[in-house]
C-alpha cells in the first residue's frame, strides 16, 4: 500500500474541499445575516488539516494501484463527510449536535436527502445554500472532479474513477483519457444544472431557490430550502420542470454525451437500460394514479394524476422531493414506491439504488436458468440489446446483488437491536441505502427523533449506497490488506 501517495492525494483533495466553505460566506454577505463565522472557521480548519496531511507526503508521486484507489475513495468520503459537518456543528442556527451534523453532512454528500432539520424557512440563507451545495458536489462524485486535476499533480486517476463511478461496466470511458472523461462528465453536469436553474427561475422561483433546487434536482438529492419542499411553490409548471430534469438526471450520462456530440436522440431509444427505466416509471405511474383515483384519495382524478406523476418520479429516481405525503397513501402504494428505490435509476447517473442495468441482468440471468432447466444441453447467452454480456459481468452482478441484500439484512438487525421499530427500521434503511431520503414510520417527517446510534448506522448506510457497497466493504476483507 502506497500510504505516502494516498496521504498526498487526500491532503490535496481536502484542501480543495475547503474552498466549498467560501460560497456560503458570499451568500451570507449578500443577505447580511451574520452567520458567516462557522464557514470561515470550517474553511481554515479544513485547509490547514489538508495542508498538514499533504506537506510530509508532497514529494511522493507514485501512480496509484487499484487497492490504493479504493482506499482513497473510502477515506475521502469519510473524511469529507466529517469535515463537511463542521458548519452545522459550529452554527447557532440551527443548533445541532455532532451526530446530527454528521448525519446531515453525509446525507448531503451521498445525495440521500434525509434530514434531521425542521423550520428550514427560518434558517440563514448560508446554511440553506450549503446543504444544497453538498448535494450538488456529491451528485457526480467529488472524486471524479478531482480526477480531472490529477494529471497536473502527476498522478494517474483511472483507479479512482473505477472506484467512484456507479454501475457494473466501470471500465467504459467516454473519451480516451480519464481526465478528459471526468471533465466531459462535469461539463454535462454543469450544463444541466444551469439549464434547470434558468427553467426554475423562469417558472417563478426566486434566484436563490432556483439555484438551490437545481443543485438538488440534477444531483437527484432531494434537499430543499423549504419545509414543504417542492410543494411550497404549489406550481404545476415547476413540478413539470422538476420531473423532466429528474428523469434526465436518472439516465446514464454516457447517453447524454452521445446525444450532445452527435446531435441525435436515437441513442436513448436504442439503449435497453434507458427503455426499461422509462418503462418502469410509466408502469409505476399507472398503478399509483389508478389506485389513488379508485380509492378517491384526492378530490379529483386530475389531482390524483398530478401527485402520482410527481411522487413516482421523485421516489423511483431516489430523489425524495416532496409534493404529497406518500406514506399516508392507501393500500400498497407506500411500499410499492419504497421498493422501487431498490431498482433506482440507470447506471452512470446521479441516482441511487442497485441500478436498472443490474436488475435487468438479474432478470435475464433468471430467465436463462429457466431455459437451462428445460433444455439442459442448450447454450443460452445473456444479452442487453444486441450485445452479449460476458459471464464475468453477470457473476459480478449476482455477487453485488447478494452482498447488497446481506448488507441490508445485517444493518436492519442492528437498527432493531438499537430499539428502532420494524417499520421505521426497514423504511429508513431502505431509504438511506438506496439514497432516497423520505421514509415511513417515525421518520415520515424527519429523522430527528431517531436515536443517535441509529443515525450513525444510517450514515454508514448512505455511504455504502453511494459507493455501491463493494467499494467500501472491500476494505474489510483480509485479502485487501495483504501485500
Amino acid at each position: 500500500m502506497r500510504y505516502s501517495s494516498i496521504g498526498r492525494i487526500l491532503g490535496v483533495l481536502l484542501m480543495l474541499f475547503s474552498a466549498t466553505h467560501l460560497p456560503p460566506l458570499l451568500v451570507d454577505l449578500h443577505y447580511a445575516e451574520r452567520s458567516w463565522q462557522p464557514f470561515a472557521l470550517s474553511f481554515l480548519v479544513t485547509l490547514l488539516t489538508g495542508f498538514a496531511i499533504w506537506w510530509p507526503c508532497r514529494r511522493h508521486k507514485q501512480d496509484l494501484r487499484t487497492r490504493d484507489g479504493y482506499l482513497v475513495t473510502a477515506l475521502f468520503w469519510i473524511v469529507l463527510g466529517s469535515f463537511g459537518a463542521l458548519p452545522f456543528a459550529l452554527s447557532d442556527a440551527p443548533h445541532m449536535g455532532v451526530v446530527d451534523s454528521l448525519f446531515e453532512s453525509f446525507s448531503g454528500l451521498s445525495t440521500t436527502g434525509a434530514t434531521v432539520l425542521t423550520g428550514l424557512d427560518t434558517l440563514p440563507h448560508a446554511i440553506l445554500y450549503y446543504r444544497q451545495q453538498l448535494q450538488w458536489l456529491g451528485g457526480m462524485g467529488i472524486v471524479v472532479l478531482a480526477v480531472a486535476v490529477m494529471p497536473m499533480l502527476g498522478i494517474g486517476g483511472m483507479q479512482l474513477y473505477r472506484a467512484e463511478m456507479p454501475g457494473p461496466l466501470k471500465d467504459h470511458k467516454l473519451s480516451p483519457r480519464i481526465a478528459d472523461t471526468a471533465k466531459t462528465l462535469w461539463f454535462l453536469y454543469c450544463g444541466l444544472t444551469l439549464a434547470c436553474a434558468l427553467a426554475y427561475w423562469a417558472a417563478g422561483m426566486n434566484l436563490f431557490d432556483a439555484v438551490g433546487h437545481s443543485f438538488s434536482t440534477i444531483a437527484i438529492g432531494g434537499f430543499s430550502t423549504h419545509d414543504a419542499s417542492i410543494g411550497y411553490f404549489d406550481s404545476p409548471l415547476i413540478e413539470l420542470i422538476c420531473m423532466t430534469f429528474l428523469v434526465i438526471s436518472g439516465i446514464n450520462f454516457s447517453l447524454h454525451f452521445l446525444a450532445w456530440r452527435q446531435r441525435s436522440l436515437r441513442h436513448y431509444l436504442k439503449d435497453t437500460e434507458c427503455r426499461a427505466y422509462l418503462g418502469i416509471l410509466l408502469v409505476l405511474f399507472l398503478i399509483t394514479a389508478a389506485t389513488l383515483i379508485l380509492k378517491h384519495h384526492y378530490d379529483s382524478p386530475l389531482q390524483s394524476i398530478r401527485y402520482a406523476a410527481f411522487m413516482v418520479v421523485s421516489v423511483a429516481t431516489t430523489t425524495g422531493f416532496g409534493l404529497a405525503d406518500f406514506s399516508s397513501w392507501p393500500t400498497l402504494l407506500p411500499y410499492l414506491l419504497l421498493y422501487s428505490t431498490f431498482i433506482g435509476a440507470c447506471a452512470g447517473s446521479t441516482g441511487g439504488g442497485m441500478k436498472v442495468m443490474r436488475m435487468l441482468l438479474v432478470y435475464r440471468q433468471g430467465m436463462r436458468e429457466f431455459l437451462r432447466l428445460l433444455h439442459p444441453n442448450g447454450v443460452f447467452l445473456v444479452k442487453l440489446g444486441r450485445r452479449t454480456v460476458p459471464d464475468r459481468v453477470v457473476e459480478s452482478v449476482w455477487a453485488f446483488f447478494s452482498i447488497y441484500l446481506l448488507t441490508f439484512v445485517s444493518l436492519m438487525l442492528v437498527l432493531l437491536a438499537l430499539g428502532v421499530d420494524q417499520l421505521t427500521a426497514f423504511s429508513t434503511l431502505a431509504s438511506c441505502l438506496n439514497n432516497l431520503g423520505p421514509a415511513l414510520g417515525e421518520a415520515a417527517v424527519h429523522y430527528g427523533s431517531l436515536p443517535a446510534s441509529a443515525k450513525l448506522v444510517l450514515s454508514l448506510a448512505m455511504v455504502l449506497g453511494r459507493l455501491e457497497v463493494f467499494s467500501l466493504l472491500i476494505l474489510l476483507t483480509p485479502a485487501f490488506w495483504r501485500t
